[in-house]
């Protein structure tokens, strides 16, 4: 007998990853499969090709159907997830044909446009926007942007491969442009200034080039011809509203009311939560998205994620000469058994921009403190983490002047597979920190989340989202309370961290 249950894709920069739940939502399978940047774009310039996420599918559906146990040999899907790195810019013509290759979320090419329509709407429009994508097109790519028929992000691309349709979750469209929170569409004044203030007769409006808004549990179509042939499956089967990343993770790990934050690092590190009330000003470091009901996000997102950290292990494993892993498990020991202020060394991550904390260019990543006793890989490889974990705590400073709560943080993203690193960020934050079992497939797990959410309406039941996420809360965890002298010692060196960031700017300067 077909064992039924639910497939979860999610296309991250780096590769993408498909997990098959049975009906209790236990991971039973998994697969995945890497690509690509386009080669030699100008510094600063990420993009990738949509073709590579399709073959990519393809090729980790079927390590998924090998990996399968003999007991579940057959599957029975009942419903499709989808999630994707958010903010990028999929363009296609009239034909429904991919015009090239798309731009990512790590694209800086329209920092600019981010700003000006921030100041026209007097609403935080972040540069990786992928409304402030479309207006740099439109100024810099204007024979490309005549072409434009539909505009979308990577998982709207997918499900649009997967079923035929323009669709796209709530969450991923608030990453595109501002949402309406009474209507949970669009804003239509916004949209209005934006066609006002930037029209083109030989460019279609941004109104109608943008993806139809669906919340959790609405229908987003059904497998079709196409679909079906990318993953292997049957034609037919529902698929659910495609999601953002990061409404997918906050998805994944059960989040359903004001308190509990998501924290995922990865590439790149956020830390989500639903909000109580309505964020009041403009912010540099805090941005405004949706959870995929259509609650209030507040994110504070950081660029420089956990790469520098990686670099660094990355040295370090090169000189065993074996492949990345090597280099993870020879230093990871000595990064959970380091002195928790490392000794003295302090870091700065910033491989990249840093949009919400003012560092305005790469390739300023520095360590400081470095002395014969203390320079070793576990000391260093923590500076570099902890480093990022300050600059999150930086950002989540505002929402704390604002009163917003900050009950308990709920960790997922490969920091995970260390999970005894989540004491250190309950340290950092002064608050407990959960590790979910399997949160290493947090956004896809998410996303096969949200189509047994889906899959529930079909259906008929009548549980709303927070029900539904409540109902999943027995989730077996790992729990990191604070440790009071670790969590002191912690705050000292956070106070020699921002004097550290006093000085980047000059020390930018003279590296320029």
């Amino acid at each position: 007998m077909a064992t039924r249950g639910f497939l979860g894709i999610d296309a991250g920069t780096q590769g993408l990853s498909v997990v098959f739940t049975d009906e209790q939502m236990n991971v039973i399978a998994s697969g995945e499969s890497d690509y690509e940047m386009v080669e030699g774009l100008p510094e600063g310039c990420y993009e990738q090709t949509p073709s590579d996420w399709e073959a990519a599918l393809q090729k980790s559906m079927q390590q998924l159907f090998s990996a399968l146990p003999s007991e579940h040999a057959e599957i029975d899907v009942l419903c499709v997830g989808v999630s994707a790195q958010m903010h990028g810019e999929v363009l296609a013509d009239l034909n429904e044909v991919s015009l090239g290759s798309a731009r990512l979320w790590c694209d800086s090419r329209n920092e600019p446009e981010g700003d000006e329509l921030t100041n026209l709407f007097k609403t935080k429009v972040p540069k990786r926007a992928t409304s402030a994508r479309w207006l740099w097109t439109m100024r810099n790519q204007k024979e490309r942007a005549e072409q434009v028929a539909h505009l979308t992000t990577p998982a709207g691309w997918i499900s649009h491969c997967l079923t035929g349709l323009w669709t796209l979750g709530i969450g991923d469209a608030a990453g595109m442009f501002p949402m309406d929170q009474d209507t949970l569409d669009y804003n239509q004044n916004l949209l209005d200034i934006f066609d006002r203030n930037f029209s083109d007769d030989r460019i279609t409006q941004l109104k109608k080039i943008l993806p139809v808004v669906r919340r959790a549990g609405q229908d987003a179509g059904m497998l079709n011809a196409r679909g079906a042939e990318l993953l292997g499956l049957p034609e037919g089967i529902p698929v659910a509203p495609a999601e953002g990343d990061q409404p997918a993770a906050l998805a994944g790990s059960l989040i359903g009311e004001p308190g509990m934050v998501s924290v995922s690092f990865g590439t790149s590190v956020c830390a989500n939560s639903v909000g109580d009330c309505a964020f009041v000003g403009v912010s540099a470091a805090v941005d405004h998205f949706c959870a995929v009901d259509g609650k209030p996000i507040n994110m504070v997102w950081l660029r420089n994620g956990t790469t520098f950290m990686n670099t660094v292990v990355e040295m370090f494993g090169s000189l065993l000469g074996e492949e990345r892993s090597a280099g993870f498990s020879a230093v990871i020991p000595q990064v959970l058994a380091a002195p928790t202020d490392c000794g003295g060394i302090l870091a700065l991550p910033f491989m990249d921009d840093e949009p919400g904390l003012g560092v305005r260019r790469g390739g300023t990543a520095l360590l400081a403190g470095l002395n014969p006793e203390n320079t070793n890989p576990g000391n260093v490889v923590k500076a570099a983490l902890l480093s990022t974990m300050f600059n999150l705590r930086a950002g989540c400073e505002v929402l704390d002047a604002q009163g917003f709560p900050r009950k308990e943080l709920i960790l997922s993203g490969g920091l995970v597979n260390t999970p005894e690193l989540g004491q250190v960020l309950a340290d950092v934050f002064r608050t407990p920190v959960t590790v979910l079992e399997g949160a290493e497939e947090g956004t896809a797990w998410g996303a096969a989340l949200l189509a047994k959410f889906r899959q529930s309406k079909i259906q008929n039941e009548n549980q709303d989202w927070p029900a539904f996420l409540a109902s999943h809360a027995d989730t077996r965890k790992q729990c990191y309370e604070p440790n009071q002298k670790s969590a002191e010692e912690l705050n000292a060196v956070y106070t020699k961290y921002k004097k550290l960031m006093e000085i980047h700017s000059p020390m930018d300067e003279a590296l320029a």
